[in-house]
Order: structure tokens, then sequence, then C-alpha cells
């Protein structure tokens, strides 16, 4: 039977994302590290920092390579460190897939990522008891498996989390700009990271989840250049008052001019 025109494709049916912001992921699902070991989110979720989160599988012949790809290359150009100021976790949600396998795609994000030390903050897991799943369905992420291509069709999105575990924003596609990055890791921080820069920013662009990017917030900008203009008139006026004063002589000769001219009409009076 023909597929109509605004009906998807057989293989991709049920296969999609549900933004559930503010939802808390259960910090008690275990999974399998790169090393063989049990780890539970909650290891992650308990070093105040915001988390990167991607559901892929290592096997993938394209797309998670360069979901991933994209994360590494956006993480290149901000000033976090997994480890130090954020954590990264990777999770396959394929459950054929083992711990040797996370092990190889670990190193071979680190070798990409060239940042000393990053590798105590990026983790690599696969699933242990269907957990991945169950960390799927919290998040929103569908994905299902293809007989005819022997793949598994999935959404292509990166996902941050407050230091706490809870969806703060999903970033989608492939290629994550250092603003949307940037913007979102201090955004879901609550402020433990971020410059002043970054504070600006945040309330200059705004988040857009049909484009899952961030856009500038027109009313914001223009509130933002009212306070930039009446700053800028106000270090004008500023040097412009501490020239004057100079080109008298200085603000403390002057008043001593006005105090010593003062003086000598009082001792008059008072005679």
């Amino acid at each position: 039977m023909p597929v109509r025109p605004d009906e998807k494709p057989p293989e991709i049916q049920n296969v999609g994302l549900d933004e559930k912001l503010n939802t808390q992921v259960d910090p008690n699902l275990t999974f399998i590290d790169e090393t063989g070991q049990t780890v539970a989110l909650k290891e992650y979720f308990s070093k105040g920092r915001p988390v990167v989160l991607n559901l892929v599988y290592y096997s993938c012949p394209m797309l998670c390579g360069m979901v991933l790809q994209g994360v590494v290359s956006s993480l290149k150009k901000v000033p976090y460190t997994p480890g130090q100021e954020i954590e990264v976790v990777t999770i396959s949600f394929d459950p054929k897939e083992d711990a040797t396998l996370a092990a190889s795609k670990k190193t071979s994000i680190m070798q990409d990522y060239g940042r000393p030390g990053a590798e105590k903050g990026w983790h690599v897991l696969v699933d242990k008891d269907g957990n991945a799943k169950k960390l799927a369905d919290q998040v929103g992420f569908r994905f299902k498996w293809d007989d005819e291509t022997k793949q598994f069709a999935h959404p292509s999105v990166t996902m941050i989390l407050t230091p706490e575990g809870r969806m703060s924003r999903y970033l989608g596609g492939i290629d994550y700009s250092q603003r949307d990055m940037r913007l979102a890791l201090a955004e879901a921080s609550q402020g433990k990271i971020g410059t002043i820069s970054d504070r600006f920013m945040l309330y200059c662009y705004k988040y857009d989840p049909s484009s899952r990017s961030y856009v500038m917030a027109a009313t914001n900008t223009m509130k933002a250049g009212g306070v930039l203009i009446m700053l800028s008139l106000g270090l004008m006026l500023f040097f412009f008052w501490r020239r004057e004063f100079r080109g008298r002589g200085g603000s403390r000769n002057v008043w001593e001019e006005e105090a010593s001219s003062v003086e000598p009409n009082i001792k008059e009076q008072s005679l």
C-alpha cells in the first residue's frame, strides 16, 4: 500500500522526539561503563555540574557518528571541560553492544576531542537490564529497529540536563553552534558556570523549541540596547566633566581656590 504524502514511512513511524522539559530522569538507572563496571546515573548528577547527554548506538553506520562529531566539535569551542565544569554521558541504546565497543568508542572520542583530563568527565556507557530504553522513554527519545535496513531509526539530538538530572534543553540536529551549546550549559548550570557575557546573551536570546536552538529576542535586545546607550552616555559625560576639571587645574585645586577666595571674606566680615 503506498504511503500518503502526510504519512511517515513505516520504518520511521513512532520514531521521533517528545520534549519533556524539567522532567527528572531516574538517577538510579544503572549501565555498564567502558571498563565493564556497573554505574548509576546518580554518580554523574552528584557533582554540581550540568550534563550533556547523548543516546546513540556505536555500530551506527552514519547518523550517530555525526551527532557525536557535532558534540565534540561544539565542546572544543567552549571553555568548559568534561570533569571540571561539565559532565558528558554518552549511552548506547542497543542492548547488544558491550563495554569493549564502548571503550573503543571512548578512545576515538578522546583522540578527536584532544583536551587533557577530559576522559574523567566523558562517560561512555552501554545498556544494562533494558535501562537505556527506560531512559529514552523518560526523555522522550523514540527509536525503532528496522528489519529491512538492519539499523535503528532514531532522532538526532543532544540533550542538556541540570546538575540534579532534570531536562533543561534539547539541541536538535548534528551541528551545534558554539553559542547554542554555551548558552544551554550556562542556563542548565543555574548560574554556576558562565561569564557575564553569557548571562547577557541569555537575556538577549531565547530558546526556540521549533528549531531547538537559541534565537534573538527582539524585545529584550532592544531593552539591553537602551541600557547600553544610557551607560555609554553616562561614561561620555563622566569623561567630559573630568576633562573640564583637569582643564581648570584639577578638581582638588578648583575647590582649594574656591575655599581660599571665601576665607578672606569671612575674616573681613568678622572684623
